[in-house]
């Protein structure tokens, strides 16, 4: 059954709940690298349960509630669904522990035509314990591409930012370890395409891929190393990916400080592509 635009747009995505502690936080933080330069005060935040700190971007992968897009009656064709965008929003900076539950809702679909797939958004709120507020507000679309023709907007209601056109102010290089997809699925994406070589070579990859969101969270690092910005002056950031990173190789994030925001691009430097465009990094504190 092919996507319905009215039953999609009002689609029940179920609450998610998760309990996590220093312990998830210092494993999200190994994850995306963090412990390469053990003796660095800048890594040690993160790793170290002594003034733990969580890196911003953890809020994403905390009470996910699983790939909703996945459940019979949604109409999508799951095997051909790649993640598009990324945002989130700290409204506060992220404990280092609690019990957290999440609420989802799919806010815009936009159907680029017969052929032509679907981009589909959901945003979600993030509380940690007993406070009504949220910590955190998350939006993530999906680019369903065996799901045009479903009958909604072709055009999305907000365009990308606009990238700067000068050279960047700064440069900065992180080497994704041969190993790191497999520290970073622990901290809750086991999809069997980043850690299998038989489940990736189905899905059209060469090898497992390196997860998207550990990508952009890398680049969030080379963001905050280039600005020398502790980790809370991170209070949101948004990204398109634009190409898949293998574990092993190079990302290179070109940074722009616009006042209170960067702008980022990271590269792949072995294969010389765009992995994350578009990137936009809300700066406070």
């Amino acid at each position: 059954m092919p996507i319905d635009y009215i039953t999609l747009m009002n689609w029940r995505i179920p609450d998610a709940q998760q309990d996590y502690t220093a312990k998830d936080c210092m494993l999200y933080a190994l994850g995306i690298g963090f412990g390469a330069a053990p003796l660095d005060d800048r890594h040690l935040t993160h790793v170290y349960e002594q003034e733990l700190t969580a890196f911003p971007s953890m809020a994403m992968v905390i009470a996910t509630g699983g790939p909703w897009a996945r459940a019979p009656g949604t109409g999508i064709d799951y095997a051909k669904v790649v993640h598009a965008e990324q945002a989130f929003v700290l409204h506060r900076p992220l404990p280092v522990g609690g019990s957290a539950h999440s609420r989802s809702r799919v806010v815009e679909i936009i159907d680029k035509g017969a052929g032509r797939g679907a981009i589909v958004t959901m945003e979600r709120d993030l509380f940690v314990d007993n406070d009504d507020a949220p910590v955190a507000t998350l939006r993530s679309s999906l680019f369903c591409r065996g799901d045009g023709g479903c009958g909604g907007p072709s055009t999305p209601a907000r365009k990308p930012d606009t990238m700067p056109d000068r050279a960047p102010d700064h440069v900065h290089s992180l080497p994704v370890a041969p190993h790191q997809a497999l520290i970073y699925r622990l901290s809750g994406d086991y999809n069997e395409i980043h850690v299998a070589p038989a489940a990736a070579e189905r899905a059209g990859f060469k090898a497992p891929i390196l997860h998207g969101l550990c990508s952009f969270a890398m680049a969030l690092r080379s963001v905050a190393d280039s600005l020398n910005l502790a980790a809370p002056q991170i209070t949101g950031a948004s990204v398109r990916f634009t190409a898949i990173v293998y574990p092993g190789e190079t990302l290179e994030t070109s940074v722009w400080r616009e006042g209170d925001t960067a702008r980022f691009r990271t590269r792949v430097v072995e294969r010389n592509v765009v992995a994350l465009d578009f990137g936009s990094v809300r700066l406070g504190g």
